[in-house]
Formats: C-alpha cells, sequence, structure tokens
C-alpha cells in the first residue's frame, strides 16, 4: 500500500513536522491522542494505547490525521489546557474572525452496569471513558471558515479505511477500518462528504455560532446534539478537577508544573488493569535522524513504580493500589516478573520494524514492539520494593495477597544480585557488573526486610537484612573509584546518573563524603551545558551508534540529590532553567538538546514528569525547611 503523497518539502528551511514540544496530550485513561498545533491529530492507536495506529502523520506525513480548524490557517494564536484538566483549548484568528475549539477524551459515568465489562480487571469506580474524541468549536467574534479533515490509515498506515453513510443525512458516517482497529464513527452537527479515503466537512461560523464533531470507536452514543456535547464536556472537565483535587500542592509559583505533571501521569494510566505507560509514542528520535528510536507505549515496572512515587509525594496514591493489583495478575503463578509488560498484562513485545514509514523528520527505523522485555535487569525488584514500602509505611499493614508476591521479589534479588546484566538503561551490549543494578538489589533486600518486619515475619527480616548488608559492603568495595566517587559498574572510572540515586534512596546519609563527591563529579563531569547525560556513549557499550541529547530525568535527579547535601542554591537555579524548558503546555519528552533546548524521545514522558515532581518537592521543602532537605517520597530514617 502507498502513503498520500507526501507534502510539498518547505522552501523557508523548517521542518514539515512540528516539535515534539508542540504537540498536546489527551487522554481517557484507556487511550490517548497527540495534537498538533495544526489542529490535527497525529497520533492516536485504538481500542489501547499499545495498539496499532489510526492516525500516524507523526512518523510519516502523508500516514493520517485528523483536523478541526479553520481553513487556510496553521499556527494558532494561543493554546492552553483548561486549568486542572486534560482537556486542550486553542484560540485561533483568522483575517475575518475568532474561533476557539476544545478537545477531550470524554469521560463519564461508569456504563458497565447490565454486564461486566470485558476489560476491566480493577475494583469498578464511579467514572468511565465512553471511547469518544469530541471537538467543539466555537466562534467568538466576525466570521470564520471552518474546515473538518478526518483521514485515517488503520494498522499504522498499512491499511486504507472504507467509509459510508450510516444513514439518509449527511451527519452521521462511519470508516470500516478492516479488523486491525474498531471501526470509527464521526457525528457532527455539520454535513460530511466522503473524499476517497477522507471524511471533510466545511461551514463559514458567525460571532456566537457553536458546532461539534465527536469522533467515537465503540457502541456507546456520541452525542448528538450540541447540548449533548456541551453536557459530555463538562463532565469530563469535572472527572479531571475532582481527581486533582485529591491531591496536597504547595502554594507556590512552580505549582502549575506539579500539577501538569501529575495530570499527565494519570493520563498514562491504562485503568481497565493499572498499567502506567512510559509514554504515549513510538519512535520519536533521541537523536534527529538517527537509529536511538523506541516503543514506549508500554508498561515498565521501575518506570511505573518511580511515576507512583512522584504521585504519591502530592498525596495521590490511589492509583498505586492498582497498580499493585496488577504486579499480582502478571506473577500469577509464581511467573517471574519481567522489566515490562503490554498494557493488558502481555508478557511478548516482539520488536519489528515498519520499513513503510519515514519516521520524524526522517528518523528510522520506526519500531513497534521492544526487545529489551526479555532482557535481564536487577533494578526491577528494588523498585517494586521501595514502592510497596513507601505506600505501606504510613498504613502500618501489607495487604495479605501482595506478600508471597512481595516475597518472591526480594528472593529474586538474593539469587541474582552477584550477577551481571543489561541495567537500568537497558543497553544492548554484553551484560555488566552496574552498580546502579547492585543499588536496587540492595533496596529490595533492605525493604524487604522492612515489610517482613511489618508483617511479622522475624526470621526472613533478619535473613534479608544481613544479605542487605553485605551488598552494601560490596558495593562501597567494588563500585566506587579512587576519588570516592560512585561509578557505572565496578573495574571502571566511567560515571552514570543512575548513581544519583545513592542519596535519594537512603542508601547513604546525605552527608557521606562519598555521595557528596559523587553528586558533584556528575554535575561537573556528565553534563552538557548544565545537563546531566545518562553516561558517555563512548565509555559504555549500549550497542548503538551516534549520540543522545541528556536525559532530563537525571537533570532532575541532580536538582534532588543537590539539595540532598545542601546544595540549595546550586539545585534551585538548575531546577529553574529545567522548568524553562518546559513546552507551551508544561510537558516534557524523554530527552533536552542542551544547545537548542528541542525536545527528544518519546512523548510525554513519564520519567522525566515524575523525577520533576520529586525534584520541585525537594527545591519547596527545602526553602520551607532549611535544615530538612529531604522529599518525602523516600523513607525516613533510613
Amino acid at each position: 500500500m502507498m502513503l498520500d503523497a507526501q507534502p510539498t518539502p518547505r522552501t523557508d528551511g523548517r521542518s514539515s513536522f512540528p516539535s515534539i514540544a508542540e504537540y498536546a496530550f489527551l487522554s481517557d485513561c484507556e487511550t490517548n491522542a497527540l495534537v498538533a498545533p495544526s489542529g490535527a491529530i497525529e497520533w492516536m492507536c485504538l481500542p489501547r494505547p499499545d495498539s496499532p495506529s489510526v492516525f500516524s502523520s507523526i512518523l510519516d506525513r502523508g500516514a493520517g490525521m485528523f483536523r478541526v480548524g479553520p481553513h487556510g490557517a496553521r499556527v494558532p494564536v494561543a493554546r492552553r489546557y483548561v486549568p486542572g484538566t486534560l482537556i486542550l483549548e486553542t484560540t485561533w484568528q483568522t483575517s475575518t474572525g475568532w474561533l476557539v475549539v476544545r478537545d477531550a477524551m470524554v469521560m463519564g459515568p461508569w456504563h458497565n452496569v447490565e454486564e461486566r465489562s470485558q476489560t476491566h480487571r480493577r475494583t469498578p469506580t464511579d467514572h468511565d471513558t465512553e471511547h469518544v474524541l469530541l471537538r467543539t468549536v466555537k466562534c467568538v467574534s466576525g466570521t470564520v471558515d471552518l474546515e473538518v479533515v478526518c483521514a485515517p490509515k488503520p494498522d499504522y498506515a498499512r491499511g486504507e479505511p472504507e467509509w459510508e453513510y450510516l444513514d439518509d443525512g449527511y451527519s452521521s458516517v462511519v470508516a470500516r477500518m478492516g479488523g486491525k482497529n474498531p471501526d470509527l464513527r464521526l457525528s457532527s452537527d455539520l454535513r460530511f462528504g466522503l473524499e476517497g479515503q477522507r471524511a471533510h466537512a466545511r461551514t463559514r461560523l458567525e460571532e456566537g455560532q457553536t458546532h461539534f464533531v465527536a469522533l467515537a470507536w465503540s457502541s456507546l452514543p456520541a452525542p448528538a446534539t450540541w447540548d449533548e456535547a456541551l453536557e459530555k464536556m463538562w463532565r469530563t472537565e469535572q472527572f479531571w478537577r475532582d481527581w486533582i483535587t485529591q491531591g496536597s500542592f504547595p502554594d507556590h509559583p512552580w505549582r502549575i508544573f506539579l500539577q501538569r505533571s501529575a495530570l499527565t501521569l494519570k493520563g498514562l494510566t491504562y485503568a481497565p488493569t493499572g498499567a502506567l505507560l512510559a509514554a504515549a509514542t513510538t519512535s520519536l528520535p533521541e537523536t534527529p535522524g538517527g537509529e536511538r528510536n523506541w516503543d514506549y507505549r508500554y508498561a515498565w515496572i521501575r518506570d511505573s513504580t518511580f511515576a507512583l512515587w512522584g504521585l504519591y509525594t502530592l498525596g495521590l496514591d490511589r492509583e498505586a493500589n492498582d497498580f499493585f493489583a496488577f504486579i499480582q495478575d502478571v506473577c500469577q503463578d509464581n511467573k517471574e516478573l519481567q522489566i515490562m509488560y503490554g498494557v493488558g498484562g502481555e508478557e511478548e513485545l516482539t520488536e519489528s520494524e515498519l520499513s513503510h514509514l519515514s519516521g520524524y523528520e526522517g528518523a528510522s527505523p520506526v519500531r513497534i514492539g521492544n526487545a529489551a522485555y526479555d532482557q535481564r535487569q536487577h533494578d526491577v525488584w528494588g523498585a517494586v520494593l521501595d514502592s510497596v514500602y513507601l505506600h505501606t509505611r504510613n498504613r502500618e499493614q501489607l495487604p495479605e495477597a501482595l506478600w508471597p508476591v512481595l516475597k518472591c521479589q526480594v528472593e529474586q534479588a538474593a539469587k541474582h544480585w552477584h550477577l551481571p546484566d543489561r541495567g537500568m538503561w537497558e543497553v544492548r551490549g554484553e551484560p555488566q557488573h552496574f552498580t546502579s543494578s547492585k543499588l536496587m538489589c540492595w533496596v529490595a533486600l533492605d525493604r524487604g526486610a522492612r515489610l517482613a518486619r511489618l508483617y511479622d515475619e522475624p526470621d526472613f527480616a533478619a535473613q534479608w537484612q544481613k544479605l542487605a548488608d553485605e551488598i552494601h559492603a560490596d558495593i562501597c568495595a567494588k563500585g566506587v573509584d579512587e576519588r570516592g566517587v560512585f561509578t557505572q559498574r565496578y573495574g571502571d572510572d566511567a560515571l552514570d546518573a543512575s548513581l544519583l540515586l545513592v542519596p535519594l534512596l537512603r542508601f547513604l546519609p546525605p552527608d557521606d563524603e562519598r555521595v557528596r563527591a559523587t553528586v558533584l563529579a556528575i554535575a561537573d563531569e556528565l553534563t552538557e551545558e548544565g545537563l546531566v547525560l545518562r553516561y558517555r556513549t563512548e565509555e559504555t557499550d549500549d550497542g548503538l551508534r551516534g549520540e543522545e541529547g541528556t536525559f532530563t530525568i537525571c537533570s532532575f535527579w541532580l536538582v534532588s540529590a543537590l539539595c540532598e547535601i545542601g546544595e540549595i542554591e546550586q539545585a534551585r537555579t538548575l531546577c529553574e532553567r529545567l522548568l524553562s524548558f518546559a513546552s507551551s503546555l508544561n510537558l516534557y519528552a524523554e530527552e533536552i538538546d542542551p544547545h537548542t533546548g528541542r525536545h527528544l524521545g518519546n512523548f510525554p514522558q513519564a520519567f522525566t514528569h515524575l523525577a520533576l515532581i520529586n525534584a520541585v518537592m525537594h527545591v519547596i521543602r527545602a526553602e520551607e525547611e532549611p535544615t530538612d532537605h529531604r522529599a518525602f517520597r523516600t523513607p525516613r530514617g533510613a
């Protein structure tokens, strides 16, 4: 199948692709979408976030989109989220008038009343997705020519839709998607024409006139009138505001970054199972035009547990219960915990390449699936144990059903801690004795011992604490260089940003000279223009060619670590700089080019937003309590 003809190349030297940071993120906690500044949905996968895409023009300009906006205009005058929500509001000015478009993925009341859901495994709530992408339009001044173009390309643009009308009128049409994706029903108070593989509508609006367009992919009814559309938009607004109001946010100028990060993390959850995505996209490049392009639409256990730490810091801990239930599901029948899963708990995530897609700005290959799913990474057990301990210690009780699963994870860490692995960064070179992997195994044994005491299992507590002390001594003996700096791997002096976790995970107290030396060495030697790299690619066998940008999570970790060692002014300065790199909608990709400030990698990135929360709270708490620089996401008294 041939894709649509590519747009005529620009003559001004600018890319035909929007910058990664210019996309807006929509979600209903079951799927998500990215909206370009032009008003086009350029990325959306159905029915799940790791399903094949139906709009893919973020990866190839001819691979499908869904636009609502003024004819002849592509650059809006303003975009914002309705405060406290994931509802996008875009304001347009044309030569004849002003137009406001609102986009949302609709949330409504729980609808599986007569029969149980076939997808939901978690406890039902009061709310559920309606599987509708709703777009409302209002002309607020003058007159504006409105255009709607819906051009889906099923199965990562490998298929073609077949359009037909659903009744005798023009306002309801359906795209038959061939089975790889659910059929798409498009309804509106506009009149659609079917032109080849797209549905098209246009009209002239005068001041005060309104219209709506709804894209639905289930049997649930989409709005049929403007009043119904308005009601659904209001319900969605209330859902997000009710959720964010459960959190505790400081009265501080940085509050807006905390709230947007929390909403983004919530939007990256998959409500039916409790899984949490690493990011919404695949194959957005870590290096412009390079090969470091990965599929992040899956649930990494480490990323998910770290994200829960971020939400916990803000008092938003209900998502933790669902995620721990997800952990129980995937560990049934004494299965070993993998590093990552599909959002439904799928174990095999076979990696392949889509050669028919050009890639974002020509960066190839475009990958789906992720071959890292069967890697051995020893940090996963500690991430789970620390998260469970964090959420359990204040309640002073451990869920009965979770104990066998946790016990198994501690035993896995005890069995494997002395072996090499591929580390937190999933290098595709040879396994190494990564220091951060040993650190996370220590976390597994240390938190396991604490949980065993809470669960009244003193024999396990003593056994695990003894091994934790052994691992601690091994790391201090073999993972520190002659300068007293923790290194990436045993027997090598290379630095690694993951060692910023040493003080954050309470491996050593922040006033230990080795902690201070490590934090300052990373700040001085593992940075580009003041932003932190994961590692130097020339010093690390990661199995790939080319450079990469600075990892934003590592820079936020540095902020937190600087607070820990008492360097508050340096931490605040770096935090302010990092916040200045936020997109216009306060979203972050995985990396930032330190020379241009350009966002790189998949978007929006859960890892980045959780680290932002912890870093910002570290600085705010350091300002409020100058003698205590610790954010409360980490265990006290350790």
